[in-house]
């Protein structure tokens, strides 16, 4: 399938997301999630592949939601994103395949969410974190983050919608590597196939014992 808004390369057992809105900073458009949600659901239909990373191209994985899109007074149309963003987290959340983010520059608001969605993260030194949905009165996904990285760091983060580098969200567990930018996709695919050494099978009933056990899965 051709997709617009983001690329897709297998290197079989591996498959590599990248959202393609560099010039958004990867900002998620509703065509955009609905493109991703399109290409989860034909990658958990190829049995060829195992591990699906995701990262962003540009200088930023995710700067969140397609904001422009969001500032409209009009009832109808806020309903059907409503739905639509559902769907979204929906796909992600109960996705049967490990899913990998490969984080580059900035995660913020739904991009940090999207990092959260992900079984493992590693980021580049370039990467930072932040929900600053607080500032404009959207609560963030406090449940998703505190299984994590706890309580403590979870309320901080959210309360105060600030913004943590690479070193910080390594100390408190947020992501498992840190690595040099230029670095970056080729560890996670190193991180990728170490995970694809275990039968696709094996590895499906072990995400589904984590979808089970995770918050993520009421969404």
């Amino acid at each position: 399938m051709n997709y617009q808004y983001l690329l897709l390369d297998r290197e079989f057992p591996l498959a590599t997301i990248t959202l393609n809105r560099p010039e958004k900073r990867n900002a998620l458009s509703t065509a955009l999630r609905n493109e991703i949600q399109k290409c989860l659901k034909e990658l958990d239909e190829d049995e060829e592949i195992s591990v699906v990373i995701i990262t962003g191209n540009g200088t930023a994985f995710c700067s969140g939601f397609d904001l422009t899109e969001l500032r409209t007074e009009e009832q109808k149309r806020f309903e059907v994103q409503e739905d639509s963003v559902e769907h979204y987290h929906r796909s992600l959340a109960n996705f049967p395949k490990p899913l990998i983010a490969a984080i580059n520059g900035p995660a913020f608001a739904g991009g940090f969410d999207l990092a959260l969605f992900c079984d493992i993260r590693i980021a580049g030194e370039s990467a930072s974190f932040a929900h600053p949905e607080i500032k404009f009165g959207v609560p963030a996904m406090y449940a998703a983050l505190k299984e994590i990285v706890g309580s403590g760091f979870a309320r901080d983060l959210c309360l105060t919608g600030r913004s943590i580098d690479a070193t910080e969200s390594y100390r408190i567990g947020l992501v498992s590597q840190v690595v040099p930018d230029d670095q970056l996709i080729e560890k996670a695919k190193t991180l990728a196939r170490l995970v694809a050494e275990s039968p696709l099978h094996n590895l499906k009933r072990m995400k589904k014992m984590i979808i089970e056990l995770s918050v993520n899965s009421e969404i």
